[in-house]
């Protein structure tokens, strides 16, 4: 069944914190640092994005700031997030150093990207950033039900959000519920499946049937499970195609259809192998 979307408007989601993030944003995961990132952003930016997604081991946090500067769009109107590379030590003096390549005072939003030596370890240091105003929020990405329960147990401030790969191949349902309903929001990454998922024979249907294209299919799925989405591209094109998905909506039976293309079996893992 489709969801019905918890906003304030069309295009942003309150976090539990009290700040708002914007539903879509631009991903920049393996886009090298230099002009194919600037160009990118500096893209996304033109054509309406707010939310520009980076990290610390993408090695391009740099450009992810230069193309700002270079915009005329104004700092505190776009949501900036990055990423803790949990094999450091200290969250704070890494995101100072995120800080000093972006050209910023703060972040938006600060992840602990995996959860490498155990859900909390990052944790600590990541309220700490806040405190100092290094970052409005801070969250988590690639945490599964267990790794969400222990840093909810801990008794700290707990994450805002849970970045997660999702997509209706990707459809980690129990992951997804169980954030939600301990208010955290779901960010889904790699929707489109790094472009393995537009091929799809039931995509491409409901796509035709819908005058759509499969990537808006994709990302409008997301939307419809109270997701924030950040798709990736480095085509103005694509780009531009990807922001138009809130002009639609998809109907119960093309959600379900998309839903059952499910190969994770609801589960209430991140990811099925990990990586650390």
């Amino acid at each position: 069944m489709a969801t019905t979307s918890k906003t304030t408007d069309a295009r942003t989601h309150a976090l539990v914190d009290g700040n708002q993030i914007p539903l879509l944003g631009l991903g920049v995961w393996q886009v090298p640092n230099g002009p194919t990132t600037v160009n990118a952003v500096r893209w996304a930016l033109e054509l309406g994005y707010r939310h520009i997604d980076t990290a610390q081991i993408y090695g391009n946090e740099e450009s992810v700031g230069r193309a700002l500067r270079e915009s005329d769009i104004p700092r505190d109107q776009v949501f900036i997030t990055t990423k803790f590379n949990p094999s450091r030590k200290d969250a704070v003096a890494e995101l100072e150093r995120s800080l000093q390549r972006l050209g910023m005072d703060h972040v938006d939003l600060y992840l602990v990207h995996w959860p490498q030596g155990g859900a909390m370890r990052a944790w600590p240091g990541m309220e700490r950033a806040r405190e100092l105003g290094y970052t409005h929020s801070i969250g988590v990405s690639n945490f599964g039900v267990r790794e969400l329960d222990q840093a909810l147990a801990a008794g700290t401030t707990p994450p805002v959000v849970d970045q997660v790969q999702l997509s209706p191949f990707e459809y980690r349902r129990a992951v997804l519920e169980h954030a939600q309903q301990r208010h955290i929001v779901v960010e889904a990454y790699s929707p489109l499946g790094t472009g393995r998922h537009l091929s799809n024979q039931t995509v491409r249907r409901i796509a035709t049937s819908i005058g759509r294209t499969p990537a808006q299919v994709l990302l409008r799925w997301s939307l419809q499970h109270d997701l924030v989405v950040i798709p990736k591209s480095t085509h103005r094109e694509r780009i531009e195609e990807n922001a138009q998905i809130f002009d639609f909506t998809l109907s119960d039976q093309d959600i379900a259809a998309l839903d059952a293309l499910d190969r994770t079996n609801g589960t209430d893992r991140a990811l099925e192998r990990t990586w650390w």
